[in-house]
């Protein structure tokens, strides 16, 4: 995939992979407001057992933005048993629904790898005192 920031999930706390298919007919420019927007998007979910967003906590493994303008989203919750894992796939589909562009949206919920609190970014370990 090109654009494809990807880093193995293991290897890179709090990484994301955002990427579209090789040769996208999405103009670069537009392919770069819909990237910040999109994580714009993610930045408004929050766990609601965590007073942090679903991005900075590190819930968001892969964001892919096809040609069709599909967005496709690989997340995790903090664990299996998660009261809310059955409705954040729903949030996450809402909030990013309404970037501009955005045709639809499809979100897979995941466990592997599971979550740990390293894939916080730093502003979510600051926030949450753990750093």
């Amino acid at each position: 995939m090109a654009d494809h920031m990807d880093a193995p999930v293991e290897e890179a706390p709090n990484a994301v992979a955002m990427g579209t298919e090789t040769a996208s007919s999405i103009p670069p420019e537009e392919l770069e407001r819909m990237t910040r927007d999109i994580i714009a998007a993610l930045k408004t979910v929050y766990d609601p057992e965590i007073p942090t967003d679903i991005y900075e906590l590190g819930l968001i493994y892969k964001v892919d933005i096809e040609d069709n303008r599909m967005i496709k989203v690989v997340m995790t919750v903090t664990a299996p048993g998660c009261p809310v894992a059955g409705e954040m796939p729903g949030w996450v589909q809402d909030a990013i629904g309404g970037v501009q562009g955005v045709m639809d949206v499809d979100v897979e919920m995941t466990y592997d790898p599971p979550w740990t609190p390293e894939r916080m970014s730093e502003e979510a370990q600051v926030a949450l005192g753990w750093y």
